[in-house]
């Protein structure tokens, strides 16, 4: 009755069931069960996998808990008659908004592909030199403390120094990608490339910023060792950097100063002078002891550590949460920095060399920024004027850091498209 009602039925009504069953079946592949046999299942079109969102959530904690520590160490500076004119609000809102603004510009360098990257890190590198060139010429750069860092838009400051850090890491990856058949040749592969830093050293050392250039040098320094530059060059140029930098704090008596300081901060030459801030960071840290005295509770901020927002944020760390907030601190930034480096690896073993030794660089900066902060402020090296990646108080340094790993993300997705049979 069936095949006779089928045979009835007009041709328009066939079709469409012809339609549906080849759909069906082109929806369907098939599954090897067991044996020989095969049945189908319904298919399920390929999806890439995401990026590293435990990386992800590690820079949201960071960025969360400096947060909440700029409020604690700041909410009390209006009492200072420096900072009078500010509410007790001031600096965590203003801290918030800069993460804010870091977040749609890390949205932006997300959507950047690396290959675009490569392509315009020269004409970046030429810009951040026009940045810093900018900032030394008055009525342009402001002077703050006697430093001139930073130049005014209108109610907030812009420092082009941690732009150059970004670009000088973009350029120098690209440069060692271009040279890299001749990168065992100190004068055709090595020396421009110390030429480049030497020019932005300059420039930073005019404003003054050592902390900067030591940064940017060991950023440039890392990525020629990762590309393969000879073992022997490279220990003679970091050895000329050691020489370079003993010479700069040699010359200048303030530096030198700091370094007697930090031998012996407290000291009656020194506990009121250069010594003062060390000083007080580790009788903070001192306070703390294992857990702290509490969200809140800190004694030094209350205008005994000058810059606790800033630079000796962990200091205050320390007191209100102790040996085991210090050592979460450290644990995340270690964590952070060798996830960093894995996404670099896994893209050079890609053959993506010019993407790996930028994410290997960005780990390489942040970790090395975050190693001189810590080791300053538990007075293990002399004082520096580096702010602690995420969490101190910074709107140039938390827009740079959040670009940054945006690009590392950028990375970390362009290598699982490759190992799922995608295009970057």
């Amino acid at each position: 009755m069936n095949a006779a009602a089928d045979a009835l039925s007009p041709p328009s009504s066939k079709k469409p069931r012809a339609a549906r069953a080849k759909k069906r079946l082109a929806d369907e592949l098939p599954v090897r069960i067991g044996g020989m046999e095969y049945a189908r299942t319904a298919s399920t079109p390929a999806r890439v996998l995401g990026f590293d969102q435990a990386l992800i959530w590690a820079c949201v904690a960071l960025l969360a808990w400096g947060l909440v520590m700029v409020y604690s160490a700041s909410i009390a500076l209006p009492d200072n008659p420096r900072f009078g004119r500010y509410s007790p609000n001031y600096f965590v809102f203003r801290h918030a908004m800069w993460i804010g603004i870091a977040f749609v510009a890390a949205l932006i360098a997300f959507q950047v592909r690396m290959d675009w990257w490569e392509k315009a890190a020269p004409w970046l590198f030429v810009v951040s030199l026009a940045l810093l060139i900018a900032v030394l010429i008055p009525h342009v750069g402001s002077v703050v403390n006697g430093a001139r860092r930073w130049i005014a838009l209108g109610p907030m400051s812009f420092q082009p120094s941690e732009v150059a850090k970004i670009t000088v890491l973009l350029y120098a990856a690209d440069y060692m990608v271009r040279k890299m058949e001749v990168k065992e040749r100190f004068f055709r592969a090595v020396l421009p490339m110390g030429v480049a830093v030497g020019v932005v050293g300059a420039l930073l050392l005019a404003q003054p910023d050592m902390g900067a250039f030591m940064v940017i040098a060991v950023i440039a320094m890392g990525i020629l060792f990762l590309g393969g530059v000879n073992a022997r060059m490279f220990f003679i140029i970091a050895a000329f950097l050691v020489v370079a930098f003993a010479l700069m704090i040699w010359a200048s008596p303030w530096r030198r100063e700091r370094i007697f300081a930090y031998l012996d901060p407290f000291s009656e030459d020194h506990a009121l002078g250069k010594g003062y801030q060390l000083s007080h960071a580790l009788i903070a840290i001192g306070r703390g002891e294992v857990f702290g005295v509490g969200l809140g509770g800190s004694i030094e901020k209350l205008h005994w550590l000058p810059e606790a927002h800033t630079d000796f944020l962990l200091a205050v760390i320390g007191e209100e949460f102790g040996l085991v907030g210090l050592l979460c601190v450290i644990v995340l930034f270690f964590w952070l920095t060798r996830r960093i480096m894995h996404i670099g690896r896994q893209a050079i073993a890609l053959d993506r060399v010019f993407s790996g030794l930028v994410a290997q660089g960005i780990g390489l900066w942040l970790g090395f920024q975050a190693f001189i902060n810590i080791g300053v402020n538990l007075g293990a090296l002399p004082t520096k004027g580096l702010t602690l990646p995420f969490m101190s108080y910074g709107g140039s340094a938390i827009l740079a850091n959040m670009v940054a790993i945006a690009i590392v993300l950028r990375v970390d997705v362009e290598n699982r498209r490759l190992m799922h049979g995608g295009r970057t």
